[in-house]
C-alpha cells in the first residue's frame, strides 16, 4: 500500500476539517444545494469530456494509487541477471517453471520459452506497455478534468447565490448568512480540486512513469536473455536505468553472489 497517498489525502481533509471545527460550528459549512451544484455539475462537465466507461473505470484507478507498491529496480536487475545466467548456460528452455517475481518479466520469459521470434516478443511486450500507460493517462485526464471543473462549478454556484441574495435585499439581516452560503460552493470546488482530484492525477502520472521505467527495463532484459547475452553485459546495460548512486550496489551484489 502507498502510505504517502493515503496520508496525503487523509491529512489534507483532516487539516481542513480541524480548521472548520476550531473556527466555529461545523454545521455552517454544510449546505445541500451547494454540494449538489459542485458535485453534480463537476461530474456532468467531466462526462462531456470522456466516455461513460472511462469515467467509471477511472475511479478504479484510485485504488491503484492506494495499493501501488513501487518496484525495486535493483532487485529487478538482479533477477534478470540471474535468469540471463541460467539461459546462457542451459538455454532459454531451462527457465521454464522457474519462479519469477515480476508478472511482466514472467510474461516475457514465457514468450521466449514458447519459441516466438525476437521481433514478435518485442512487439507484444511493447504493446502491453503502451496500453498500460494509456489506461493511466485516461484516468489522469479524468481527475485533471475534475480538478478543472470543480472550482469553476464552485464559482458558478457562488454567482447563483449572489444573484439570489441581491434579488432579496429587503432584510439586511439575511445578507450575511446568504453571502456565507454563496461562498460555500467556491470552498467545495477548491477542496475537491486541490485536496483530492489534482493530487490523484499527479500520483497517477508518477505511477505511469514508474511503470514505464520498470517495464522498459524488463523489455531490455527479455531481449538480452533471448539473445543469449553475457550476464555481466546484461547487468551493465540494465544498470543505466538506475541513478548513479545505486549502480554500484548492483555490481557489489553480483560480486558477492559470485564469491559465494
Amino acid at each position: 500500500m502507498d502510505l504517502a497517498t493515503l496520508l496525503g489525502l487523509v491529512g489534507a481533509m483532516a487539516v481542513i476539517g480541524l480548521a472548520i471545527v476550531l473556527g466555529g460550528s461545523a454545521g455552517t459549512f454544510m449546505n445541500v444545494p451547494s454540494l449538489a451544484v459542485v458535485i453534480g455539475g463537476t461530474f456532468a462537465a467531466t462526462l462531456t469530456r470522456i466516455s461513460l466507461a472511462d469515467f467509471f473505470g477511472s475511479f478504479k484507478l484510485v485504488l491503484s494509487t492506494l495499493l501501488h507498491k513501487a518496484v525495486s529496480l535493483t532487485k529487478l536487475i538482479e533477477e534478470a541477471v540471474e535468469l540471463a545466467d541460467v539461459a546462457r548456460k542451459e538455454g532459454v528452455l531451462a527457465l521454464e517453471g522457474k519462479e519469477i517475481g515480476h508478472p511482466f518479466l514472467e510474461q516475457g520469459i514465457n514468450l521466449c520459452i514458447d519459441g516466438h521470434p525476437t521481433e514478435v516478443v518485442q512487439k507484444m511486450l511493447s504493446k502491453d506497455i503502451n496500453l498500460s500507460i494509456e489506461r493511466h493517462e485516461t484516468g489522469r485526464e479524468m481527475f485533471k478534468s475534475i480538478g478543472d471543473a470543480a472550482p469553476a462549478m464552485g464559482m458558478i454556484g457562488t454567482l447563483i447565490g449572489l444573484v439570489q441574495m441581491l434579488s432579496n435585499m429587503d432584510d439586511p439581516k439575511s445578507i450575511g448568512p446568504a453571502m456565507a452560503i454563496a461562498l460555500l460552493t467556491t470552498l467545495y470546488g477548491a477542496v475537491i480540486a486541490n485536496a483530492i482530484a489534482l493530487p490523484i492525477a499527479d500520483k497517477l502520472k508518477k505511477i505511469a512513469l514508474d511503470e514505464r521505467l520498470s517495464k522498459d527495463l524488463i523489455l531490455e532484459s527479455v531481449s538480452a536473455i533471448q539473445a543469449g547475452t553475457n550476464p555481466r553485459v546484461v547487468e551493465q546495460i540494465l544498470a543505466t536505468y538506475l541513478p548513479d548512486n545505486l549502480r554500484g550496489k548492483v555490481s557489489e551484489s553480483s560480486e558477492e553472489k559470485e564469491a559465494a
